[in-house]
């Protein structure tokens, strides 16, 4: 094979495999890059950029069949407009400092591509014709403005959450048979296990998962919305003592205040008994009916197990414990963003918890409130 067009037409033609393309493909590249690294100027040559574009063509969302535009990148083709609207990302993207350009619609694609499953940035250069250290590059940026915007939904809870919120959630959970009739969600931790860091590794390491972690504290409300997401801490850290540091149970005695009526959370039995939030009756108790308290909020409360499962489900590449590496990768910004796009996931086509308490989460324009500056 003398050109790349020699190539194409080999594997358009069934004649070569798609694995020797790419052999070929890179044949080619790299023979390219030796070329444009010549120069008859003194002094150290330097090596032109990989032109992929030229090699893959340009991304083009249209291309692709809704199937797999679903497949990909989680969200149907006209979401994705929305979501780019909505998360207020600019038509076009500009990097300070590294001469990134990219459409708007493209950086929000690489962003949902990237998270959706585990992958290689080297595998994704032939699906949006860039370079690997470009394609990183726009994920971090576009996490980085996506965090400063909208992180303040996890941080505290959404504005949205009024007297009239709460007792629309306390009403559908006590529907579903527990005994509570003031329990408007429920909390609980759960562990991101990551690759052993090569620094201060005893505090990373969960005893009880027995990996390297970190952990978040999150409270889930029956229309299949996480409001509130606290972390990211070390994995040797217990459930109870994140409580505390997080004072959550300040900020609900707040929100109980301002509402005017007691409301509470539902806890597993890591968690301290208070005003506001409840945990089950401990094995050897006396009290009557606690087992039978514990059995109705136990069936209830795995609504939580279903909201953290969907963010690991839909943006997978959060839960690929062997490239969750703590000192190269913001895991943090990656894991709530990740949970942020999953709620916006849940908004526009359900979740299973959603279904079970028959509650209607908000409206994405309604969650999708950026921070005030």
């Amino acid at each position: 094979m003398e050109s790349l067009e020699e190539a194409k037409e080999l594997l358009e033609c069934g004649l070569i495999s798609e694995e020797e393309f790419s052999w070929a493909l890179e044949w080619f590249v790299s023979n390219c890059e030796a070329e444009d690294g010549e120069s008859n100027e003194p002094g150290p040559s330097r090596r032109q950029p990989r032109r992929r574009a030229e090699f893959y063509g340009k991304f083009d969302l249209d291309k692709f069949t809704d199937e797999d535009v679903r497949l990909n990148f989680r969200f149907r083709r006209e979401d994705i407009a929305v979501l780019q609207k909505t998360l207020l990302i600019p038509d076009e993207i500009s990097i300070p400092g590294r001469g990134y350009r990219v459409q708007g619609k493209t950086a929000l694609s690489i962003l949902l591509r990237r998270l959706a499953y585990p992958n290689r940035l080297s595998d994704l250069e032939r699906l949006f014709g860039l370079s690997g250290p470009a394609l990183s590059t726009i994920c971090t940026y576009l996490t980085k403005i996506l965090m400063d915007r909208f992180g303040h939904l996890l941080d505290s809870l959404p504005a949205y959450i009024n007297a009239g919120k709460l007792q629309y959630f306390a009403k559908a959970i006590h529907e579903k048979g527990a005994p509570l009739e003031n329990c408007w969600g429920f909390i609980d931790g759960t562990a991101r296990q990551m690759c052993r860091p090569s620094v201060d590794q005893e505090n990373y390491f969960s005893g009880h998962k027995r990996y390297h972690c970190l952990k978040y504290q999150g409270i889930l409300t029956p229309d299949g919305i996480i409001v509130s997401l606290k972390g990211s801490f070390p994995g040797r850290r217990h459930d109870a003592g994140i409580w505390v540091e997080t004072r959550m149970e300040h900020t609900l005695r707040e929100l109980c205040a301002a509402v005017g009526t007691k409301y509470v959370l539902y806890g597993d039995p890591a968690y301290p008994i208070s005003d506001v939030l409840i945990s089950p009756f401990v094995a050897s108790s006396t009290a009557q009916n606690a087992a039978h308290f514990n059995e109705m909020m136990a069936s209830v409360r795995q609504a939580v197990e279903w909201g953290f499962g969907k963010v690991t489900r839909e943006f997978a590449f959060v839960d690929f414990s062997k490239n969750q590496k703590l000192l190269l990768q913001d895991l943090e910004g990656m894991y709530k963003l990740a949970t942020i796009l999953t709620n916006c996931h849940s908004i526009l086509y359900g979740s299973q918890t959603a279904s079970y308490f028959r509650v209607h989460p908000p409206a994405l324009q309604e969650y999708l409130q950026p921070a005030r500056r």
